[in-house]
């Protein structure tokens, strides 16, 4: 376990769409400068969990807390939930770029329009984080002229020009060839070195165990286990994480 103080911590979340229920009662704890990594079948709730821990989805009961201050998510406005998602940089599995803006405009968007900063200020920070994210020569080019990896490389730059505390990714790979992945996940571990806080939901073992602290494994809205990397894919303690990580290594192209 970190001695690192924990950045967010959640207890007993609980998260339903109509009759069904997503998350019953999860408990996390993300310390700071930590890579926390979320796995488990599709369906199990990882991306409704990310997507509570930022306000997308509003839970439907448990608590919240930031940096040891409980988060009042049933009595926030409009106006604090945006302040709490500014701390809180999330890149998503499609992108979601806007088409009619190119990689700078795309990455300057934020911090003009929601932190209020000047716009050549924006400019140049958004710049330099296309720079960093291998776009040097991609600054002015447009959506359609980018290739996944190249978009999803925008997309992270886009969500570190906010100055956020925290990273949420959620399957930001999945879409993407294994050469692509490989880059991502490459520029993904410098940004984690640098000590930014992650959590990342991911079906890809190998990069979870490279790269995270913790694990947590969740089934059917529920977290089974978690722990180190070494703890859970190499000594499973549950029939439902075995079965999990045999059926994962029997998949052509995978390892962990």
């Amino acid at each position: 376990m970190s001695n690192a103080p924990i950045e967010i911590e959640v207890r007993g979340l609980k998260k339903s769409f109509g009759d069904l229920s997503v998350l019953e009662g999860v408990d996390i704890e993300i310390h700071r400068h930590e890579v926390v990594a979320l796995i488990g079948p599709s369906g199990s709730g990882k991306s409704t969990l990310l997507r509570c821990l930022n306000l997308l989805e509003m839970p439907d009961d448990g608590e919240v807390f930031w940096e040891n201050q409980p988060v009042p998510y049933h009595m926030m406005n409009a106006a604090q939930m945006s302040r709490h998602r500014t701390r809180m940089g999330m890149v998503f599995q499609h992108f979601h770029l806007f088409p009619h803006r190119n990689a700078l405009a795309n990455v300057i968007e934020g911090p003009v329009h929601v932190l209020g900063t000047d716009a050549e200020t924006a400019r140049e920070k958004g710049r330099e984080l296309l720079d960093q994210v291998g776009l040097a020569d991609k600054h002015d080019a447009w959506p359609s002229q980018l290739s996944g990896g190249q978009k999803q490389r925008v997309a992270i730059a886009r969500a570190l020009a906010m100055n956020p505390q925290v990273l949420l990714l959620d399957e930001i790979t999945s879409a993407l060839d294994v050469e692509m992945i490989a880059g991502i996940n490459d520029l993904l571990a410098d940004i984690a070195a640098r000590g930014m806080t992650m959590v990342v939901v991911t079906h890809d073992l190998a990069f979870a165990r490279r790269l995270a602290a913790r694990i947590y494994f969740l089934e059917d809205g529920r977290i089974l286990e978690s722990g180190p990397p070494a703890d859970l894919l190499d000594n499973p303690q549950t029939t439902r994480l075995r079965e999990f990580l045999q059926t994962y290594s029997s998949v052509p192209g995978t390892s962990q």
